[in-house]
């Protein structure tokens, strides 16, 4: 027997995937998306039907994360498919792509089930699970790829390590193609890196930082385009941060080469003065940039070279974030915080509404090949309502990742997401934390 129908109304419909901008409602039915547009309000409405006002509030697609690491099974210390969960739906985020760096690692599908099913059983966001490249993220045999596909990976990475052995990396791409899944990587060329834990430039000179030249990135980049180019793979470049990195990329799309990059708001949003007193809370891999390569980051998403947004989410212990400055372990927490920080671009006047969703939604979601990101009927209800204007300020300690290391700690906000549906069932809602 079908549920009854639920509607939201009065609500500022955003679909990127259309270019849909236009006050209207949704009608929700068995967790999907019965019909949507202009034409639904609460005076149109079917007898029976709930409804909910947005009250004049943006209501988009759930919002999709193509990068983040839930620290489970292993590392539960940092965080848990739970914890990660209800980060997310506080930040709008309806599926997530979980990577491989877990203990044990993501190359086995037994692991693919065990997360799969971990995921279902606590987690009240989606999950989908990137498999890892090369056997246990070391770098020097590749994973079982057609086994982790059969398994329901959907894509292949080894997270935030490079992949130095030029060979490997070649035959890891022409070996993807067989299973039409995309090869996602850091791209930082590992011995210029080396242990550098800062960009290089006047402000690692000045705190006597061990640097990483921001050649690294493009020389990695360079590499992997003809690498692409050769084997026809699907490749993507998950966090770019510097000019040169990009302009490659703009380059091998004008050439047709099979290639998509994204980046973190932490990347269009700070450079490498937040590091500031040694403050580990910045440290993050690759670095924060300098404030021209920042502005390339915002370039590049305005010129749809960049393509995607993703929270780059990686929760670390207190325990390893206070310590000196070139002890800390790079990552930062970004559920919660990746579309209020993404605004920032829409109230710059910097991007459009919409095309900074589409960065956060469909684009997402065709890279990982899933039917995500869209209103449309008959599509899950998967949705994100937030107030475009409402102020915030940042405070580590009340976000809901169990680790709290944010780089916006203090920051002040523009935009809040107030309720989040997966499957049509409210997942989040704003004010009603515990």
């Amino acid at each position: 027997m079908s549920e009854p129908v639920h509607a939201l109304v009065n609500a500022r419909l955003l679909d990127p995937a259309t270019g849909t901008d236009t006050l209207g409602g949704v009608l929700i039915q068995d967790g999907k998306i019965l019909d949507l547009g202009p034409h639904i309000s609460k005076d149109t409405l079917p007898d029976g039907c709930t409804q909910e006002d947005c009250n004049g509030h943006c209501l988009a697609p759930g919002l999709v994360d193509a990068h983040a690491y839930l620290c489970e099974p292993g590392k539960e210390h940092r965080e848990t498919m739970a914890t990660a969960g209800l980060a997310a739906a506080a930040g709008g985020i309806t599926t997530i792509n979980a990577f491989p760096a877990t203990e044990p690692v993501i190359d086995d599908p037994s692991l693919v089930a065990i997360v799969a099913r971990r995921a279902r059983d606590t987690c009240p966001v989606n999950v989908v699970i990137t498999g890892a490249l090369t056997r246990g993220l070391l770098g020097a045999e590749m994973a079982e790829l057609g086994l982790l596909s059969e398994a329901g990976v959907v894509a292949f990475s080894d997270g935030q390590k490079a992949i130095g052995d030029v060979n490997l990396m070649r035959r890891a791409l022409a070996y993807s193609t067989m299973f039409d899944k995309p090869v996602i990587v850091h791209a930082e060329e590992p011995h210029l890196a080396g242990s550098g834990v800062m960009t290089g430039g006047r402000t690692a000179t000045f705190m006597g930082l061990k640097s990483i030249p921001a050649c690294a990135e493009a020389i990695m980049v360079e590499r992997d385009i003809r690498l692409t180019a050769m084997t026809g793979a699907k490749w993507h470049a998950a966090h770019l941060s510097t000019a040169d990195a990009i302009r490659s990329i703009g380059r091998a799309k004008d050439e047709q080469i099979n290639v998509t990059a994204g980046t973190a708001p932490h990347y269009h949003a700070l450079n490498d003065l937040e590091v500031g007193e040694y403050r580990t809370f910045a440290r993050v891999s690759p670095p924060l940039r300098e404030e021209t390569d920042r502005m390339a980051v915002v370039q590049g998403l305005k010129d749809g070279i960049l393509d995607i947004i993703s929270s780059q989410h990686l929760p670390q212990s207190a325990d390893s974030k206070r310590v000196p400055f070139a002890q800390a372990k790079p990552g930062v927490v970004g559920l919660e915080t990746m579309l209020p920080v993404s605004l920032r671009l829409y109230h710059n006047q910097q991007l459009d509404l919409l095309t900074l969703l589409h960065t956060m939604t469909v684009a997402p979601a065709k890279l990982l090949g899933i039917d995500k990101g869209r209103l449309e009927k008959g599509a899950d209800a998967d949705l994100c309502l937030f107030d475009l204007g409402k102020p915030w300020k940042v405070d580590g300690l009340k976000l809901k990742s169990k680790s709290k290391n944010t780089a916006f700690d203090g920051h002040l906000l523009q935009g809040r997401v107030l309720k989040t549906f997966v499957g049509g069932t409210a997942v989040f809602t704003f004010g009603d934390e515990k």
